[in-house]
């Protein structure tokens, strides 16, 4: 099959130092056009983002610094990347939500305007996810071949959420699941511990996600302008951002979490952490 086009399109997808549009910068960029004939064209480039790749971003796509040490900056090859992307529409994963904006606002720091407005966009994931909806009524239909009746009724979601996750079970106990390390294995089995393992988000120190761990195991602000960088290492610098986050509207749970790491580096003998 080949796609009805009026004009070429550009597949492309962005690795970046990370996911906050104004502060992050891309480091690798890869596009594939296809023309309206069928034909095809490639670019893959890393960029020099001329900030520090965090070594927990490296740890997932792979570049660090001095992978890009020697690579052309955005505007040494911006240039040259608008007229890759000139007459193009756009296609990507996630690409309207993360990598059009983060690679406009690259654009713009160059003085380049990339115009968006006469240009098509196409996101795969948001056709993934309406063509497959990821609610209890569609997971019921889909795993166990049923229509959920009183659907938002408690006893009727919970007993489907059982089925749910016994035909899952059925489904995948053979299937192999690749990690984002390359390590392979078959998480889905009949096991209460391994189902844990595989569905819980180990990436977060607090349940709602606003403290993480980095790839060495230690506590990581996930939000605002710290995001990123050692829970420790802020609270030593700014210790009116402890009280901030005590006394702001944050879950008791992600509270009792920081208050955790302030105990720990009491005990620890941390006397800047002692004086919080």
């Amino acid at each position: 099959m080949q796609l009805n086009l009026e004009r070429p399109i550009a597949f492309f997808d962005l690795e970046t130092t990370g996911t906050n549009v104004v502060r992050d910068r891309i480091v690798e960029i890869s596009i594939y056009k296809v023309m309206p004939n069928g034909d095809t064209e490639s670019m893959t480039k890393l960029i020099n983002p001329t900030i520090p790749i965090p070594g927990e971003v490296s740890a997932i796509h792979g570049i660090r610094d001095e992978d890009v040490a020697d690579a052309p900056t955005f505007a040494n090859m911006a240039p040259a990347l608008e007229q890759f992307f000139r007459d193009c529409d756009l296609a990507g994963y996630n690409s309207n939500k993360f990598d059009v904006p983060m690679l406009i606002e690259e654009f713009l720091r160059c003085g380049i305007k990339f115009d968006i407005k006469k240009r098509r966009l196409v996101d795969v994931q948001n056709i993934f996810h309406k063509m497959e909806p990821r609610t209890l009524r569609a997971a019921y239909r889909f795993y166990c071949g049923k229509e959920l009746v009183n659907a938002h009724e408690a006893e009727a979601d919970t007993r489907a959420t059982h089925e749910i996750l016994l035909a899952q079970i059925e489904r995948y106990q053979d299937t192999e699941y690749e990690n984002r390390d390359g390590l392979v294995s078959k998480p889905v089995q009949n096991d209460i511990q391994a189902l844990h393992d595989f569905s819980f988000n180990h990436d977060n120190a607090d349940l709602v996600g606003h403290i993480g761990y980095n790839k060495d195991g230690r506590e990581i602000i996930k939000f605002g302008k710290y995001k990123g960088q050692l829970v420790e290492d802020v609270f030593k610098r700014e210790p009116q951002y402890f009280d901030w986050m005590m006394k702001a509207d944050f879950p008791l749970s992600t509270k009792k979490v920081i208050q955790s790491i302030i105990l720990r580096g009491i005990e620890g003998g941390n006397k800047i952490i002692k004086d919080l």
